[in-house]
């Protein structure tokens, strides 16, 4: 199984891990568009100005550029150590045992605009990069992404459950995955989509994919997972599931 997760904005600083070697990154056949987004950004780094309007930075927020400057000789540290905000808090990979976090570095991987998708043990810098970024000379990244990141996803021969938000989403599409909506059930039964709290859900369901021994192949399976964690999955189709809180 592989749960796709959504990364985040924000990321942690350092890391203990050698510079980034993009050869050594899962999915190596991605690792021409990875190439060529890194020599962009690390370009595009030497102009500030222009990197903080393209990337829709403020100038209080230069401190982003330099990290995309530093992307070849800033440590690296594991892509799940690195991703920070209310998911990966929820997630707590710190507390996790050894043998969970084997298995969450191995089951979990991590939508990115600069690597198209990363699993949780790869060990990756601190970057700036949005789904819905547009980089100069590039372009739209669902424009350079999808034809590369698409057949890896769709290749895949195991259950692929997608917790990537809207951009993320645009940037490869996945028919076979199951995708998991977070919703809120009030007492009368009727359902929204959760906005606040979203991330955090879907951070605890990532939690629990890692604390189990059980590694389900497919829906029914993991709905017991998420079951045995507390959680409510409830199959809205095919292959799509609710994960249902209350209002």
């Amino acid at each position: 199984m592989l749960v796709l997760l959504p990364p985040s904005e924000t990321k942690a600083t350092g890391g203990t891990g050698a510079p980034l070697d993009v050869d050594a990154l899962s999915f190596p056949e991605l690792t021409p568009v990875r190439e060529k987004l890194l020599a962009a950004l690390v370009e595009l780094a030497a102009d500030v100005p222009a990197s903080l309007r393209a990337l829709e930075l403020s100038q209080r927020q230069a401190a982003e550029v330099t990290r995309n400057a530093e992307l070849r000789s800033s440590p690296t540290t594991p892509a799940l150590a690195r991703y920070t905000g209310v998911l990966y808090d929820a997630l707590d990979v710190r507390t996790l045992t050894r043998a969970q976090r084997a298995r969450a570095e191995r089951s979990l991987a991590v939508a990115s605009a600069l690597f198209g998708v990363v699993r949780g043990g790869d060990p990756i810098p601190a970057y700036r990069l949005s789904g819905g970024s547009a980089v100069p000379a590039i372009g739209p990244l669902g424009t350079l992404w999808r034809p590369a990141l698409e057949p890896v996803l769709t290749g895949l021969d195991e259950l692929v459950v997608d917790l990537r938000s809207g951009a993320y989403s645009a940037l490869a599409r996945v028919p076979s995955a199951v995708v998991v909506r977070v919703v809120s059930e009030d007492g009368s039964g009727r359902r929204k989509a959760v906005s606040h709290f979203n991330k955090a859900h879907k951070g605890l369901l990532a939690r629990a994919v890692a604390a189990s021994r059980a590694e389900p192949s497919d829906v029914a399976g993991l709905v017991r997972l998420a079951s045995r964690a507390g959680l409510r999955l409830e199959p809205t189709g095919e292959r799509s599931l609710d994960l249902v809180t209350h209002a």
